[in-house]
C-alpha cells in the first residue's frame, strides 16, 4: 500500500502517477484485430478455435448455445429474485416516454423510443461467476422490451457454465445463452456467425480483450461503455468507522488485477486506522492472490489538508465508486461530478450496489466517468425523432427554410418547402 501525505514534497507528481490509462495495450489490440478479422471471415469455425486455444473447451457448433433448466438451492434462487425485483423497480422507474409538442410554427415535433430489437450482453466468466452481473444487465434489457436478448458467457474447460449464473440469466429474461468468451464472443455478436446471428448493440464488462474488442467492432454495432477493472475511492473523516472503511477497500481489491483502491481522509489518526484495519482483515480472506497484487500496485492511503482537496482530486480521478463516510455527506456528493456511483454515508457498503440496491454496477472505469454514466435502461431503447408540420406550420416555416438555404448554397432545399404551397 502506498501512502501519501500532501506535506510531502513529490505529492502531486505521486497523485498524478495514480492516473489511469484507458488506452488498449498494442499487443492486446493487435491480438484482438486478428480474431475480429478471423471470426469475420470464418464464422463459428473461428469461434471455436479461438476458444478452445485460450483455455476453453473444444466444441461443436451446435454446442455453443447453452440448453436445458438450470437447479439451484432455494437461498439462492431467493437472492437472485430480490436482487432482481430491485433492479427491475429501478428500470422501469428510468424509462423514457415518447413525449410531442408544438414549435413556434405550429409544427409538431417529439421523440419516440423502442427497445432495440436484439441486443448481445456479455457476462464474465474468468476468476468468479458473475451472476450480479446477470441482473444487472439482462434485467435492463428486459425492462425496456428488447424481445432478443443474446448472452455470452464464458464456459470452463468441462463445457460448463455456473448453475446460479445460468439460472439467473433465465430468471431475468435472457432468450438466447452461448458458451463463449473473450474478444471472440464480442466478434460473434457483431459480426453474426451461421450459430450466433448478429445483434445491434453489445452490453457488458470484460477483461482487456473483452474492452479492446468492443471498442474495434462500434460502428458496425452500437455498444454501451467501455468498462475495465474494479475502482473504489473511499473519502472520509475523523467520524468515520476504520474498519468499515477498510472492508469496503478490500471489497472491490478482490476482483483482482488492475484494480485501483484509494482512500482520502483529513485525519490522521484515522488513516493510520484503516491501514491497520485493511492489514488485520486481509489475512481472514480467500483471494489472497488477487488481494496481493492489488494492494502493491492499485492501491493508495492519501492524507489531504481539507475534505475539499479529497473532492478536487476525486473529481479528478473519476472512479467508478465513491463512498463517503463524512458528517455532511449530501455536501460532498453534490460536489461529485465524475463519478459512477456515489455510496453516502458509513451504512452503504459498495457491496450493496454491486448485488442489490437497484442502479445497474456496470460503471465507467478508467477515467471515462467524466463523460459516460453508468449503464441505464434507456441505452436498451433507441430515440427516434418525429415531425409532422400542416400547411399553415409549413407556411410560417418557409421564409427560415429558404433563408437558410440561400446561406448555404442549398436551393434544393428551400425549393422542397417551396413547391408544396405553389
Amino acid at each position: 500500500m502506498r501512502l501519501l501525505r500532501h506535506s510531502d514534497p513529490n505529492f502531486s507528481s505521486a497523485l498524478a502517477s495514480l492516473k489511469r490509462q484507458a488506452e488498449a495495450d498494442p499487443q492486446v489490440e493487435k491480438t484482438v484485430r486478428e480474431i475480429l478479422h478471423a471470426v469475420r471471415q470464418s464464422g463459428d469455425a473461428a469461434v471455436l478455435d479461438y476458444t478452445h486455444r485460450f483455455g476453453g473447451p473444444r466444441l461443436k457448433p451446435k454446442e455453443l448455445r447453452v440448453t436445458g433448466k438450470p437447479k439451484v438451492d432455494p437461498a439462492t434462487e431467493e437472492a437472485i429474485a430480490i436482487a432482481h425485483a430491485n433492479v427491475l423497480a429501478f428500470a422501469r422507474k428510468s424509462l423514457r416516454e415518447n413525449w410531442t409538442m408544438k414549435n413556434a410554427q405550429g409544427g409538431l415535433v417529439g421523440e419516440r423510443y423502442d427497445a432495440f430489437q436484439r441486443v448481445g450482453i456479455y457476462v464474465p466468466g474468468g476468476t468468479a461467476p458473475l451472476v450480479s452481473t446477470a441482473v444487472m444487465t439482462v434485467t435492463l434489457a428486459a425492462a425496456a422490451g428488447v424481445p432478443e436478448i443474446v448472452v455470452t458467457t464464458p464456459a470452463g474447460s468441462d463445457g460448463k457454465i455456473n448453475e446460479a449464473l445460468h439460472f439467473a440469466l433465465g430468471y431475468c429474461g435472457a432468450t438466447e445463452i452461448y458458451r463463449v468468451g473473450g474478444a471472440q464472443a464480442i466478434a460473434a455478436l457483431a459480426y453474426g456467425t451461421p450459430s450466433i446471428p448478429g445483434v445491434q448493440k453489445i452490453f457488458g464488462p470484460g477483461n482487456a480483450y473483452v474492452v479492446e474488442a468492443k471498442r474495434q467492432v462500434f460502428g458496425k454495432v452500437a455498444i454501451d461503455l467501455l468498462p475495465g477493472p474494479s475502482e473504489i475511492l473511499v473519502i472520509a473523516d475523523a467520524t468515520a468507522n476504520p474498519s468499515w472503511i477498510a472492508a469496503d477497500l478490500l471489497a472491490q481489491a478482490e476482483h483482482g488485477k488492475g484494480s485501483s483502491i484509494l482512500f482520502l481522509t483529513n485525519s490522521a489518526k484515522l488513516l493510520k486506522s484503516v491501514e491497520a484495519a485493511m492489514l488485520s482483515q486481509l489475512a481472514t480472506l480467500s483471494r489472497q492472490e488477487h488481494l496481493a497484487g492489488v494492494l502493491d500496485h492499485g492501491c493508495a492511503l492519501i492524507l489531504v489538508k481539507s475534505l475539499k482537496d479529497a473532492v478536487v482530486i476525486a473529481n479528478d480521478f473519476a472512479p467508478e465508486h465513491i463512498a463517503l463516510a463524512t458528517k455532511d455527506d449530501d455536501l460532498i456528493a453534490s460536489q461529485i461530478r465524475t463519478s459512477g456511483a456515489i455510496f453516502l454515508g458509513g451504512w452503504s457498503p459498495v457491496a450493496a450496489g454491486d448485488f442489490l440496491a437497484g442502479p445497474s454496477h456496470t460503471l465507467p472505469t478508467g477515467g471515462a466517468g467524466k463523460s459516460f454514466p453508468g449503464l441505464t435502461v434507456d441505452m436498451f431503447q433507441r430515440r427516434t425523432s418525429l415531425i409532422r408540420l400542416d400547411a399553415k406550420s409549413l407556411k410560417r416555416s418557409i421564409p427560415t427554410i429558404t433563408r437558410f438555404s440561400q446561406i448555404e448554397g442549398l436551393d434544393a432545399h428551400g425549393r422542397s418547402a417551396t413547391i408544396r404551397l405553389e
